[in-house]
């Protein structure tokens, strides 16, 4: 099962810091292929929102909400099922001293 894995803090990363950490949280996964990919996001003022009314198309700047809390990363995993990708994010860094949103794709029959 594929889960998309939101990184999920009150403020931007500190990658000087966090980096060392999430290094030895991702290099077993991505060896054992758990993790497919993961990536560090911009800060939310790098953010556009596209949205498209009545044939037009609409941008702005920054976060589609006005929240506390910012997506910096995402992670996504090949897992058994829920139950490893829990015990998966519950070992992420972030975890810690942010939260993660573990959510399911859709399978398509």
């Amino acid at each position: 099962m594929k889960y998309m894995m939101f990184v999920i803090t009150d403020s931007e990363p500190d990658t000087e810091t966090d980096e060392s950490d999430v290094d030895l949280w991702v290099d077993p996964l991505d060896a054992s292929g758990k993790r497919i990919i993961g990536e560090v996001l911009q800060p939310q003022t790098e953010s556009r929102v596209v949205r498209v009314r009545d044939g037009k198309r609409y941008v702005t700047d920054g976060p589609f909400t006005e929240t506390k809390e910012v997506i910096c990363g995402f992670d996504i995993l090949e897992v058994e099922d829920l139950d490893e990708a829990i015990e998966i994010a519950s070992k992420h860094p972030m975890a810690r001293n942010g939260q993660l949103e573990l959510r399911p794709f859709m399978v398509w029959e």
